[in-house]
């Protein structure tokens, strides 16, 4: 039995890893929130990460602000458009999501999002803006390259 747990711990740290390099290597990601009268909505939002925990700003009057204010509990996808199905690759993650408010955290992130995202030195300034930050309750890893439709699922 514990040769289980120890490889079930083992699948699960890889599984993790996968996650993180994905999020390492993409640049945006598909976000689903839901309203005040439960109607889903998705933006499209570039991103930052540190392993499996993911940042994004936005303008704090924006729907999905207002969305994740009112109902924390969000949804992502991050993949690429791939021609051939089986070569498809992604992370599906849920979470939930919770405003950055310590400055120096907000500082760190912003330093990350400039270095991924160097065009952001250009924006004007805009006090409205927030930055979020999504905790995985759950995660996928999508991998049609072993079967179609295949995915490894971790909890967090």
């Amino acid at each position: 039995m514990l040769n289980f747990f120890l490889w079930r711990e083992t699948t699960m740290a890889a599984v993790k890893t996968k996650i993180t390099d994905y999020l390492t290597s993409h640049l945006y990601l598909r976000l689903g929130t839901v309203d005040t009268q439960c109607t889903p909505q998705v933006h499209t939002v570039g991103y930052v990460s540190e392993g499996c925990i993911v940042y994004f700003v936005t303008d704090r009057k924006s729907r999905k602000a207002e969305n994740i204010i009112s109902n924390p509990a969000v949804a992502y996808a991050v993949d690429e458009n791939y021609l051939d199905v089986m070569a498809i690759q992604g992370v599906q993650i849920e979470g939930i999501a919770s405003l950055v408010t310590l400055e120096t955290d907000a500082m760190r992130i912003l330093d990350l999002m400039a270095q991924k995202f160097p065009g952001m030195e250009k924006m004007p300034p805009n006090p409205d803006l927030v930055i979020f930050k999504i905790e995985p309750v759950r995660g996928y890893f999508l991998d049609s390259t072993v079967a179609f439709g295949h995915r490894d699922m971790v909890d967090f």
